[in-house]
């Protein structure tokens, strides 16, 4: 089969693999009938992702059909439609039960980082208990596409963030992470949502899409914080930007006792400047989403709750995926997110 493969750094190919099959009885292989490109892959193909192996097949966003599944294997079933969770999770393991899979002690980001991933025709799913969601009937492989990956991320954040009906959210970024974390952000039904963006054709799709959201640049962004608070500050900061003055920004536009949720991977190491921010009391919580939520979230998009279709604003065929990163990775023709299908 062909599988996109991180061959060296800064190169991807297309190369010939042999199908995946069943290796422990947990396993689940999968038929992809749809997948996307992820920022973190970028991150990978640039050499920001030490763990991620050369010769690793690419790709954690993707649905499918399953093919084959292991003995243990009990909730999945040869035929289901089913989402991909970017993470892999035992279940059993003392992070696992209290929710927090992304440092499950026999997983974490495995899929296209240090196990084979999904842009290829087919990929084998460890723990597919607990790493593959059924698709409904009625909900599309568009509109399932970004459950395990970044709609898990942006439920996520959300969810840490503790916000009320009478918060001010500020969400630094509005890439596909940050659409989805606003999105999710809407479900809480806050005062006042703030988007924070750089690039003027993004705050324009922000703009036609959530036209209750208030929008600007960097440069107004202390500005509009200060009008819509009383110059108290935002009561919760999700920064999903991943720059130096983005996390700048985080902190500063927080008020005191506030939280900011750091979603963003970062290329860089950040510094906390605990002088100037003493006696502000911020809460800060950070990280890689611990993505246990996906059957919630699959039934928010089967109850009409939750729909990501308008990100995709591009569509290749598998043979033309080198095409699909060159448009991504560029941002070309305002691209959001592009869906690659089998040929």
């Amino acid at each position: 089969m062909k599988a996109l493969t991180y061959i060296k750094h800064g190169h991807f190919e297309l190369v010939e693999k042999p199908m995946p099959e069943i290796i422990e009885p947990h396993d689940a292989i999968v038929r992809v009938t749809l997948s996307s490109i992820c920022s973190s892959d970028l991150h990978i193909k640039h050499g920001y992702v030490p763990q991620a192996k050369v010769g690793v097949t690419v790709g954690h966003e993707m649905v499918g059909i399953v093919e084959s599944v292991g003995s243990t294997v009990k909730n999945i079933k040869p035929g289901d439609r089913v989402g991909v969770n970017v993470e892999t999770f035992c279940g059993d393991c003392f992070f696992c039960k209290n929710g927090w899979v992304n440092n499950c002690e026999k997983g974490g980001w495995m899929l296209g980082c240090r196990i084979d991933g999904g842009q290829a025709e087919y990929v084998r799913v460890p723990y597919a208990d607990n790493g593959l969601t059924i698709i409904p009937d009625g909900v599309s492989d568009e509109q399932a596409l970004f459950v395990g990956d970044i709609l898990a991320t942006g439920y996520w954040a959300a969810k840490i963030s503790e916000i009320t009906e009478d918060d001010t959210v500020l969400i630094i970024g509005a890439g596909p992470t940050g659409l989805c974390v606003l999105e999710c952000v809407r479900l809480y039904k806050p005062r006042h949502i703030i988007v924070c963006e750089t690039d003027d054709a993004r705050r324009g799709f922000v703009e036609g899409h959530y036209p209750d959201v208030h929008l600007t640049g960097p440069d107004g962004c202390r500005d509009m914080v200060d009008a819509l608070t009383g110059s108290r500050g935002a009561d919760r900061v999700i920064e999903v930007a991943g720059t130096e003055k983005s996390f700048e920004m985080a902190w500063r536009c927080a008020r005191p006792n506030a939280i900011v949720s750091i979603v963003a991977l970062y290329n860089e190491p950040q510094i906390l400047p605990l002088p100037q921010m003493y006696g502000n009391n911020l809460i800060f919580k950070t990280g890689g989403v611990d993505a246990c939520d996906c059957d919630e979230i699959m039934r928010l998009i089967a109850e009409g709750r939750i729909n990501m279709t308008h990100l995709i604003t591009h569509h290749y065929p598998f043979s033309r995926i080198k095409d699909a990163y060159h448009v991504f990775e560029n941002r070309h023709d305002n691209v959001i997110k592009t869906a690659v299908y089998p040929d």
